[in-house]
């Protein structure tokens, strides 16, 4: 008599749109991030390909003429921005004529424009919102022309303030640089005030996106706990870990509960390849022929397996279920080594 073994799903099982971030999954700088291109190329066969980005810096257009270039098949409505998410927002309290007050760059301007605003870049012009996004260029001077539009608090009868998002870095081609959050804060610690935001981890950004694409049973992939992940989890739907950007294997072990991942990932190939069960008996998890177990504050490797990644996913498992933060751990390297692409 036999028994059914059932191989394990992939991650794509039962997903009818896949929604993935640009910045440290598909690319880095200009260049694409190796094996993302082929493996979104074998998702374009069979499933719904969006994009979500939290980069203000340039358009839908010129992302997916980006996109396109690197070998993938991109329209400007396949790219969901996140100044598209902060125009949503900035309509309900700022009607359309009115002026507001741009910090960033042509993305950001288009976006505006697009949605019947005025855009200017001095408070002298009385605008009636400030709204703040990333670009290269974003100088001193105009950080300062937003701490002068916000100069009232806003219940004191101050004008709104929208950052399109807060994140502390962006992978660029020679490495980790600061992001928008860095901008954001920047003012804020002249002006004492917080800003609005509409992109990941707030979920307005993934409300868009999920609307537009009708999707029912969504996955995200991305490479950030803080925002992707924890913006994911907040829209509630499925998210993809993948550690080719910022967020690195030491990172996932110590995630919180709200930024834990639905799958991790060493990158996109392994959306296509069966997802291994995470297996737990007698005090000891296993993924793959990747064991670990919790001694008191210790993290043992019982078995370090064939793969860097089931490894990392039989850690992350182990520490996560405990519910018990990573400092109270004694962590050994090798759980977190990083053998991963690297931007």
């Amino acid at each position: 008599m036999g028994f059914f073994s059932r191989t394990p799903a992939t991650p794509l099982a039962g997903v009818d749109v896949v929604l993935a971030d640009l910045d440290g999954v598909v690319y880095a700088g200009a260049g694409a991030i190796p094996h993302a291109i082929d493996s979104l190329r074998q998702v374009e066969r069979s499933l719904r390909l969006g994009y979500i980005t939290n980069n203000a810096s340039r358009t839908d257009a010129s992302v997916a003429a980006h996109l396109t270039e690197l070998g993938l098949t991109v329209a400007p409505d396949e790219v969901v921005t996140s100044p598209q998410a902060a125009m949503r927002l900035l309509g309900d309290t700022v009607a359309p004529g009115s002026t507001i007050l741009v910090v960033g760059g042509e993305g950001l301007v288009v976006e505006a424009e697009k949605a019947g605003y005025v855009v200017t870049r001095s408070a002298e012009d009385a605008p009636s919102a400030v709204v703040q996004g990333f670009a290269p260029d974003v100088s001193w001077t105009q950080l300062a022309e937003a701490a002068f539009a916000l100069k009232v608090p806003e219940d004191e009868g101050g004008i709104p303030w929208i950052a399109t998002n807060t994140d502390w870095t962006i992978p660029q081609s020679r490495g980790i640089a600061p992001g928008n959050g860095t901008l954001v804060s920047a003012v804020h610690t002249a002006v004492g005030r917080l800003a609005t935001v509409a992109g990941k981890p707030e979920v307005p950004i993934f409300h868009e996106a999920i609307a537009r694409f009708s999707a029912r049973k969504p996955l995200f992939i991305g490479d950030r706990l803080d925002t992707d992940i924890l913006g994911a989890n907040r829209a509630g739907i499925d998210s993809a870990l993948v550690i080719t950007g910022v967020d690195r294997p030491k990172h996932v072990l110590a995630a919180p509960t709200g930024s834990q991942p639905t799958y991790i990932l060493g990158d996109l190939r392994e959306l296509h390849e069966p997802y291994p069960q995470t297996k737990v008996k007698d005090g000891i998890t296993s993924v793959g022929d990747a064991a670990v177990r919790i001694d008191g504050v210790d993290v043992v490797i019982v078995s370090e397996g064939s793969r860097p990644i089931d490894l990392l996913r039989a850690g992350a498992a182990a520490i996560w279920a405990t519910g018990r933060a990573i400092y109270g751990f004694d962590v050994p390297e090798r759980l977190y080594a990083d053998t991963f692409f690297r931007p």
